[in-house]
C-alpha cells in the first residue's frame, strides 16, 4: 500500500476533530511558559490514544510512538503571543491581548494528528512502525533564548539522531511546502547601549559630556563599523528600534539609551559580531568622555537545515502531496529556537503553506493572521510521512510501507 494511502486513511476521519482541537487552543492561547491548559489538552488526547506522554518540568511534553530505537523527533511549539486577536472569527481568542498569531496552534495540532495516525498504524500494522518516533511539544518558543534549551536539558534529544519541524507560512499556498538546504532563518539578538555622562546647559556644551550628540554618533557608527569589519556575505544587520535621552530642549541630559536588534544570516558572522561589538562601542564612546554600557543579549543562532534531512523531508512531501508540492523558500531574517536542536543533531525545518489559493495574504505576528484550516491535516500528513520515510530507511524507502 502506498504511503499516502496509509496516512489519508488514518487522518481523514480525524479532520473535523483536529480543526475543533485547533479552534479550542486558539480560543484559549497561553503565553510562553504559561501553557498549562494547552499541555493538559495535549496530554489528555495522547493518553486517550493509548500513548504515554511525559510532561516537562513546567509546561510542554514529549511523547514517543512505536518501539525500539528512536528514528527521529518531530517538534511543535505551543505558546502564543502578546498580541490582540483581530481575526473576527467565531473561534477568536477569549484572552485579552493574547493570540496565536504565529500559527503555533496549527503546528501543535498537526503534530497531534501525526502522533494519533502513527499510533494507529503502529497498533494495526504487523511489526508496528519498526522504530520509535518522538514528538516534542515545546513551550516558550517566542521568548529568547527559547524553550528548546529547556527541552534539551530535560532529555528531549536523548537518543534522537535527527529532528524535523514545520512552520506556518502565510505567503505560501495551501498544499505546498517551502524548503531550502542551509540557513533558513537568521540569528536574532537584542542590543541595548546605555550611556551616562555629565549633563548641563545647552548653551555651554563644552562644560558637559554632550551625551545626545554622542548617542547620535553611536546610533550611526556602530552599525557602520560592524558593516566594515565583518564580511558582508554574513549579512550582519544592526537596526535600532528605540532611542531616548533628555526631556527639555535646553538641557544636556546625563543618560540615554539605544535599543535594537542584531540579525545575521549565518553562525560564523553571529559569533564574530558578538566578539567585535563591545570593542566597537567602547572605542566610539571614548572621544566623548561618556560611559557606555553594552547589554548584548544573545537570542538564537540561525536554523541551518542539513542536506540529508532536507532531502528526506522533501521526498516525504512529494510522495504525500505530489511532485510539484515543494518549492524553494527564501531565508528569513526572523529567528527560531529550533536552531538549538540543529546545533546538536542534524535536522530540517520547512514552511507549511497556509494561504488559501487566490485568498488574502497575511503576515505572521499580526493579529489578523488566519490560516486556511485545511493546512492542519496537510501538516499532519507531512509530519507522519516524514516519520515513515525515516523509519523506512530514508528517501529510497519512501515509496511504500508494508
Amino acid at each position: 500500500m502506498l504511503l499516502s494511502d496509509h496516512l489519508q486513511a488514518r487522518l481523514a476521519p480525524l479532520g473535523q476533530e483536529l480543526v475543533a482541537f485547533r479552534r479550542d487552543i486558539h480560543r484559549h492561547p497561553e503565553l510562553s511558559r504559561q501553557e498549562h491548559r494547552t499541555t493538559e489538552r495535549l496530554a489528555a488526547r495522547l493518553e486517550a490514544e493509548g500513548l504515554s506522554p511525559v510532561r516537562f518540568d513546567d509546561t510542554g511534553l514529549m511523547c514517543d510512538v512505536g518501539s525500539g530505537p528512536v528514528a527521529l523527533a518531530l517538534r511543535a511549539d505551543i505558546d502564543a503571543l502578546p498580541l490582540e486577536d483581530r481575526t473576527g472569527t467565531a473561534h477568536a481568542s477569549l484572552v485579552e491581548g493574547v493570540s496565536h498569531a504565529c500559527g503555533h496552534d496549527v503546528h501543535l495540532t498537526a503534530a497531534l494528528g501525526a502522533a494519533v495516525a502513527l499510533a494507529r498504524l503502529d497498533r494495526e500494522q504487523p511489526g508496528g512502525l519498526g522504530g520509535r518516533v518522538r514528538f516534542l511539544f515545546q513551550p516558550a518558543e517566542e521568548v529568547t533564548p527559547g524553550g528548546a534549551l529547556d527541552v534539551i536539558r530535560q532529555g528531549g534529544l536523548d537518543g534522537v539522531p535527527r529532528i524535523f519541524a514545520l512552520h506556518c507560512d502565510p505567503k505560501t499556498d495551501l498544499g505546498r511546502v517551502g524548503s531550502r538546504i542551509g540557513p533558513i532563518t537568521a540569528a536574532g539578538d537584542t542590543v541595548t547601549i546605555t550611556v551616562t555622562g555629565r549633563g548641563g546647559h545647552t548653551s555651554r556644551p563644552h562644560l558637559t559630556e554632550d551625551l545626545v550628540y554622542a548617542l547620535g554618533h553611536l546610533a550611526t557608527q556602530v552599525p557602520a563599523a560592524l558593516g566594515r569589519l565583518i564580511d558582508p556575505r554574513h549579512s550582519v544587520s544592526l537596526v535600532w528600534g528605540a532611542i531616548g535621552a533628555g526631556h527639555a530642549p535646553n538641557v544636556v541630559p546625563d543618560h540615554g539609551t539605544l535599543q535594537g536588534t542584531l540579525r545575521c544570516l549565518d553562525v560564523q558572522g553571529w559569533h564574530q559580531a558578538g566578539e567585535l561589538l563591545p570593542e566597537i562601542v567602547q572605542n566610539l564612546a571614548a572621544p566623548y568622555g561618556i560611559a557606555a554600557d553594552l547589554d548584548h543579549r544573545r537570542g538564537v543562532p540561525p536554523v541551518v537545515n542539513t542536506e540529508a534531512e532536507v532531502t528526506l523531508i522533501e521526498a516525504a512531501v512529494r510522495a504525500e502531496l505530489g511532485p510539484g508540492s515543494v518549492e524553494l523558500t527564501p531565508q528569513s531574517m526572523g529567528g527560531e529556537d529550533f536552531a538549538w536542536y540543529v546545533s546538536h543533531i542534524p535536522g530540517a525545518m520547512v514552511r507549511l503553506g497556509t494561504r488559501t489559493p487566490g485568498g488574502p495574504t497575511y503576515d505572521l505576528h499580526q493579529g489578523d493572521y488566519e490560516p486556511d484550516e485545511r493546512a492542519i491535516v496537510i501538516g499532519a500528513r507531512v509530519l507522519a510521512a516524514t516519520a515513515l520515510t525515516a523509519l523506512a530507511g530514508g528517501p529510497e524507502g519512501a515509496a511504500s510501507v508494508d
